[in-house]
C-alpha cells in the first residue's frame, strides 16, 4: 500500500487532481463556519443540543455541522439530492425527459441544467420555511434564536442559505469534473468525516463521567469493526456470469474466441439510496420541526430515528431506490445488444433477448439481497443506538457512506494508476496482469 501512495507523485495528472478536491473540501469545510447573520448563536446551540438524536441532528450530520450553526451552508446538497430524485423519477413518465437521456452528453448536459433550476427552487422554499421556524423558536432559556425578526431577516436568510446551496452544487460539480471521485458523495463524505472528532470527544466525556461504561465502548468498537468489515466485503460482492466470444475472421486475421465475464455487484447503487430515503424522509420532517402545530409536532415524533415509523419508511425507501437507481444505471436489454453485436453470448442462452431476460432476473436477485444488506447496514445500528446514549455519528448510514465513498474513490485512484501501468494500492493489481 505504501508503495501505491509513492506512485501517486509520479503522475502529475492523478496528483493534481488529488490536490485540487483536498482543496475543494477545505472550502466547503471553511464555509461550513461562516455563520448567517442575524442568529443568536449560543440559543440555537443550545437548541440543537437538546435536538442530537433527531432528525435535525441527522440533517445537521450530512450538513456536516452547518446546520447547528447556521451557517451559509446550513442547507447542504440535500436541495440538489431530492432535485437530482425528482429528474430522475420524472425521466420514467415525461417523454421529452427520457429523450433527453438517451442523447448521450448533450442531453445529459441538458438535464443536469434543470437539476440545477430545481435545486434552486427547493433552497429557496426550504430556507424560507427555517428562517420561519427559527422566528418561532427559542432556546431553552427562553432566549429568541432570532436577533430581529422579521421580513428583512427572512429575505436576507432565503437569499443566504440559497447561494450557499449553489456554491455547494459548483464544489461538488468541480470536483467530479477536475478532481477525483463523485463530489456530491464527497462532500457528504467530508461533512461526516468532519463530526469525528467531536463524536470522539463525546464519547471520552460520556465514559469519564459514568454515562457510559468501558465494555459498552469496547462493545461499540467491535461492532463499528464488524460492521465496516461487512461493507467491504460485500461492497466488492460480484457476481459473475460468463461470457464466450465466438471467433471472427477479418481479413487474414481471426478474432475473438476467448472467455470474460460480466461482472454485477451485490450493491449496484451503492450508497446512493440511503442518502436519497434520507433526504425525502428528512424534508417532511425538518419542515415539521419547525411549524410550531400540534399535528406537525406529532409528526416530528413520529418520523424520529428509532422509531417504528421511520424505520419501516427508512427501509421502503432504501429498497425502491436500490431497485430504481440499478434500473437507471444499468440496461440488462442494451448490455444483451452490445454483446450480441460483437458475437458474445451467455452459454446456454440464445443471444437477444433471452440474455437480456437472463440478465435481469439475475441482477433482480442480487439487487433484493443488496437492499437488504444495505436496509441492515442502516436501519440496526440506529435501532441499538437510539436506545443508548451514543453520539449519532455511530450510526450505520454513516459508516456506509463513508466506507462506500472511501472504496469508490480508493478505487478511482486505482484506475488512474493502473492506466498509466503503476501498480495499485494493493498488490492484487500486479497480480492480477501476471495472469
Amino acid at each position: 500500500m505504501l508503495g501505491g501512495f509513492k506512485n501517486i507523485t509520479k503522475i502529475p495528472e492523478l496528483q493534481k487532481r488529488i490536490l485540487l478536491t483536498f482543496f475543494l473540501l477545505a472550502v466547503y469545510r471553511v464555509g461550513a463556519h461562516v455563520p448567517t447573520p442575524g442568529i443568536d448563536t449560543a440559543a440555537l446551540a443550545a437548541f440543537f443540543e437538546q435536538a442530537r438524536g433527531s432528525l435535525l441532528g441527522l440533517f445537521d450530520m450530512f450538513a456536516g455541522g452547518a446546520l447547528s450553526r447556521l451557517s451559509v451552508f446550513s442547507l447542504g446538497i440535500m436541495p440538489y439530492i431530492s432535485a437530482s430524485i425528482i429528474l430522475q423519477l420524472l425521466t420514467v413518465v415525461i417523454p421529452h425527459l427520457e429523450r433527453l437521456q438517451k442523447e448521450g452528453e448533450a442531453g445529459r448536459r441538458k438535464i443536469t441544467q434543470y437539476t440545477r433550476y430545481g435545486t434552486v427552487v427547493l433552497s429557496l422554499i426550504q430556507g424560507f420555511g427555517i428562517a420561519v421556524g427559527l422566528e418561532n423558536m427559542a432556546g431553552p432559556s427562553g432566549l429568541s434564536i432570532v436577533i430581529e425578526p422579521g421580513w428583512s431577516f427572512r429575505l436576507m436568510t432565503v437569499i443566504t442559505l440559497t447561494a450557499g446551496t449553489a456554491f455547494i452544487m459548483w464544489l461538488g460539480e468541480s470536483i467530479t469534473e477536475k478532481g477525483i471521485g463523485n463530489g456530491i458523495s464527497l462532500i457528504i463524505f467530508a461533512g461526516i468525516i468532519a463530526r469525528g472528532p467531536e463524536a470522539v470527544l463525546n464519547t471520552f466525556r460520556m465514559l469519564s463521567t459514568g454515562e457510559m461504561g468501558i465494555f459498552f465502548v469496547i462493545l461499540l468498537l467491535v461492532v463499528m469493526v464488524a460492521i465496516v468489515g461487512v461493507i467491504v466485503y460485500v461492497e466488492s460482492g460480484q457476481r459473475r456470469i460468463p461470457v464466450q466470444y465466438a471467433k471472427r475472421v477479418i481479413g487474414r486475421k481471426m478474432y475473438g474466441g476467448q472467455t470474460t465475464h460480466l461482472p454485477l455487484k451485490v450493491n449496484t447503487a451503492g450508497v446512493i439510496p440511503p442518502i436519497f430515503a434520507s433526504s425525502i424522509i428528512m424534508f417532511p420532517a425538518t419542515i415539521a420541526n419547525f411549524v410550531p402545530h400540534p399535528w406537525m409536532k406529532a409528526v416530528a415524533d413520529y418520523l424520529m430515528p428509532g422509531r417504528f415509523i421511520y424505520e419501516m419508511l427508512y427501509v421502503a425507501f432504501i429498497i425502491f431506490f436500490c431497485y430504481f437507481y440499478t434500473a437507471v444505471t444499468f440496461n440488462p436489454a442494451d448490455v444483451a445488444d452490445n454483446m450480441k453485436k460483437y458475437g458474445g453470448y451467455v452459454p446456454g442462452i440464445r443471444p437477444g433477448k433471452r440474455t437480456a431476460t437472463y440478465i435481469d432476473r439475475i441482477l433482480t436477485r442480487l439487487t433484493f439481497s443488496g437492499a437488504l444488506y444495505v436496509s441492515a447496514v442502516c436501519v440496526l445500528p440506529s435501532i441499538l443506538i437510539s436506545q443508548f446514549n451514543v453520539p449519532f455519528f455511530f450510526g450505520g448510514t454513516a459508516l456506509l457512506i463513508v466506507v462506500g465513498v472511501a472504496l469508490d474513490t480508493a478505487g478511482q485512484i486505482e484506475t488512474h494508476m493502473l492506466t498509466r501501468q503503476y501498480d495499485g494500492f494493493m498488490k492484487r493489481g500486479k497480480m492480477a496482469r501476471r495472469r
